[in-house]
């Protein structure tokens, strides 16, 4: 896979992608969750979620705190949202983490993806919460995307992940250089193609996007550079795009392996793992290149948000359906 061109990985993204068929039926195209929004940030879980539904998932969720949802309903009539989250000031009465973490748990079961972290901050009570959404995802085989405040999870309780290959961690370069420090890998000292293999090593096979000025992508074993074009203006948010589109790339390949349309079927778990990781920076770096193409500096997050759609046609294309091939 390693010694694979750009377009031959691409090409596997696409045979991974379902068809648009008359005979699906509502959410069987991707059930997604973002797990985050705090009081102080409502736009980062808006951004991921909002990259999941224009990617093509059925169904997007946004969990977040009481505040953060009253205002992120005003975001987009298209996202459920769920203010089930709770800061720790404030619980109510009554409500306990054990309560809070009982509702967001119960969801679980009928979504193929949750993405834990944007918007999510350090608040101990959010924390924990995630923490047991981690465990009880992991029981289950639910597929999660760890970024920003979700990868402190990551640093802070390794085991949380350890091991669980259903799971793609998002780190920035701030982020990589904390995850590393806390398995004890000096960045400095290491090889930069190497050392995302290492942490992914250090984590027991998790898959591991290192953003940069090219992504590095690495379950341990195999890496993969993705080095598409991207925009020049660092505004915050960016990864958020990348989190929904991973979500959504997931959830398309549970649907592959469940084989819900015909296909030759000749890609197995591990290897879709790393074409999601790769489709989603492909993804996202186009978007950030078309974006810039548009706003130069005064791009935002938000433009990534309009061209998820023609970024996907740009990267990956769409498939014939059944009408346009008579």
């Amino acid at each position: 896979m390693a010694s694979m061109s750009r377009t031959e990985i691409l090409g596997k993204v696409y045979k991974m992608v379902p068809p648009m068929l008359e005979k699906f039926h509502k959410g069987q195209l991707g059930r997604v969750a973002v797990i985050g929004g705090s009081e102080d940030y409502t736009g980062a879980p808006y951004f991921s979620a909002m990259a999941s539904a224009k990617l093509g998932a059925d169904m997007s969720h946004v969990i977040c705190e009481q505040g953060a949802g009253a205002v992120i309903k005003t975001y987009s009539p298209n996202l459920m949202v769920h203010p089930y989250m709770r800061q720790e000031k404030n619980l109510k009465q009554g409500e306990t983490i054990d309560s809070i973490s009982a509702e967001v748990i119960a969801m679980l079961d009928r979504l193929h993806v949750v993405v834990i972290g944007p918007g999510l901050g350090r608040d101990p009570a959010m924390q924990e919460t995630c923490a047991r959404v981690i465990t009880e995802a992991k029981k289950r085989g639910v597929a999660f995307v760890l970024d920003a405040d979700g990868l402190y999870l990551a640093q802070t309780r390794p085991e949380l992940v350890k091991g669980y290959k259903e799971c793609i961690l998002t780190p920035n370069v701030v982020e990589f250089g904390r995850l590393a420090k806390a398995q004890g890998i000096d960045v400095d000292s290491e090889d930069p193609t190497k050392v995302c293999e290492k942490l992914a090593q250090a984590f027991d096979g998790v898959t591991i996007i290192q953003k940069g000025k090219v992504d590095y992508i690495s379950n341990g074993k195999t890496t993969l550079v993705s080095s598409g074009e991207g925009g020049l203006k660092r505004s915050g948010g960016q990864g958020d795009t990348l989190t929904g589109s991973l979500a959504t790339l997931l959830a398309y390949r549970k649907a592959y392996l469940e084989r819900i349309w015909d296909h030759e079927n000749d890609m197995h778990p591990d290897e879709l793992l790393a074409y999601v990781a790769y489709g989603g920076s492909a993804i996202t770096r186009e978007c950030s290149r078309l974006a810039f193409k548009q706003h130069g500096r005064s791009l935002q997050a938000s433009d990534l948000t309009e061209h998820v759609h023609t970024a996907f046609m740009d990267i990956i294309g769409e498939k014939p359906t059944e009408e346009s091939k008579l």
